[in-house]
């Protein structure tokens, strides 16, 4: 085995400016617990984590670890002040001690040599980003949802994550969920007939006034807040949960922060999770003005193989979940935070199992765990990339149908659109400098 080089704090920060594969010739790290050094930890024993993004969502990320027995959690990292020291203190009351370090910046947390693996759970638009540097710097990645702001970030990471043989677990919470498993394991096995239709349903964007500018508070680093992202004047709605959700800055809004929900639902059911459809066209609505920009709204159609259509809405048009229809029944799913329940016809579906030769999907009873265990056998997690990226390019295309306003034709093997140049160019998000991918 290469011996890892060693990567100095200064000359790391230096390299990890900038951030995606190619951007710098950063070396490549082989994991502590790989080399077995003195203070690692073995791939068979506790799992040494970092936590990027500890407020709200990724607060209660960090909880559910804290609640585990593999990891042991070492560092936190958050650009807010706040947040960080209240995550840290939380990880040193767990452990009884005063050992968990607060980093503002994520190059430094990335640059220790002891951290087997972290949580990424940023706002959005630092998704990829944070993900594609902590796989450069030798760490498996669990990666909060939606993936990125385009098609080619989360290509990126693909290929970044399949290179570094990195473990990644994305945060489609779903698919350790025992309801979207059973109503899966019915669809992929042919139980309702052949499979025609899929109605996909989820909560939606708000719109917002506008606010005005205000000094930035010493709590914060807002330019390493912003990133990747256009540089904008501070104001504290800006970057609070409820308001960054829905401007396209940050975020593609809750068609992908709450839809890649529902639409991993669906992809697992119809078994088109590594690969995608040939045709989309859809509506929807925008804010007019404001700081928030996504869709409020929306009906998007898309087509794939086998005559299978997908109907992706807002939760105002169908209920929330997923419904699969097909010649001889159908099953209603809804997601776990809404009840996780299971609806279906003929009502004996749901006492069904499979048998011999039936398909068996992945189960995972706790997310996190499920991540964990991968880590250490070096398995395929049940939210793998190749299968987050394509989920996630569902999203992506959805809102880019709505703002063109035409039928596209899409060729799920190229990932691009087909004689459509205008369309391609909407799968890039370039990033503000010196930010790269």
């Amino acid at each position: 085995m290469q011996q890892a080089r060693r990567i100095d704090r200064r000359g790391f920060l230096k390299g990890a400016g900038r951030l995606a594969a190619g951007a710098v010739a950063m070396p490549y790290v082989v994991r502590p617990s790989a080399l077995g050094k003195a203070g690692s930890v073995a791939p068979s024993d506790r799992i040494v984590m970092g936590s990027i993004g500890v407020g709200g969502r990724g607060g209660a990320l960090l909880s559910g670890f804290l609640g585990l027995s593999d990891p042991q959690v070492v560092a936190v990292c958050d650009v807010k002040q706040p947040a960080r020291e209240g995550a840290r203190d939380r990880v040193n009351q767990r452990y009884g001690n005063t050992d968990c370090a607060a980093y503002t910046d994520f190059r430094e947390l990335l640059a220790r040599g002891d951290i087997d693996a972290v949580v990424i759970a940023s706002p959005d638009h630092w998704h990829v980003p944070l993900a594609i540097a902590a796989v450069r710097a030798g760490k498996d990645v669990y990666v909060e949802k939606p993936l990125g702001l385009s098609v080619e970030q989360g290509q990126a990471l693909r290929r970044t994550v399949q290179r570094q043989g990195a473990v990644f677990q994305f945060g489609t919470q779903e698919r350790s969920a025992w309801s979207t498993h059973q109503a899966c394991t019915i669809v992929r096995n042919g139980w309702i007939g052949k499979l025609k239709t899929v109605t996909v349903s989820s909560r939606y964007s708000q719109a917002s006034g506008n606010f005005p500018p205000e000094p930035v508070p010493d709590w914060l680093d807002y330019d390493l807040w912003l990133g990747p992202a256009p540089w904008s004047a501070y104001t504290p709605n800006r970057v609070i949960n409820n308001w960054w959700f829905h401007i396209s800055d940050y975020a593609l809004g809750f068609i992908a922060g709450c839809g890649i929900h529902t639409v991993d639902m669906a992809m697992w059911g119809t078994g088109f999770e590594t690969t995608g459809p040939r045709e989309v066209e859809g509506t929807g609505q925008f804010p007019a003005d404001g700081l928030c920009d996504c869709a409020t709204d929306w009906d998007v159609t898309l087509r794939f193989d086998g005559g299978v259509t997908m109907r992706f809405v807002d939760g105002k048009k169908e209920p929330l979940g997923v419904r699969f229809e097909g010649t001889d029944g159908w099953v209603f799913v809804k997601e776990k935070h809404l009840g996780g329940t299971v609806d279906a016809y003929p009502k004996a579906l749901l006492k069904k199992k499979p048998g011999p030769g039936d398909v068996r999907l992945p189960a995972s009873g706790n997310h996190g765990q499920n991540f964990l265990d991968c880590i250490k056998s070096r398995g395929r997690t049940v939210s793998p990339v190749d299968v987050a990226v394509r989920s996630d390019t569902i999203c992506q295309l959805s809102d880019i149908a709505m703002r063109l306003g035409r039928k596209l034709t899409w060729d799920p093997d190229a990932e691009r659109f087909v004689g459509d140049d205008e369309a391609n160019r909407m799968l890039r998000k370039p990033p503000r400098e010196p930010w790269s991918l």
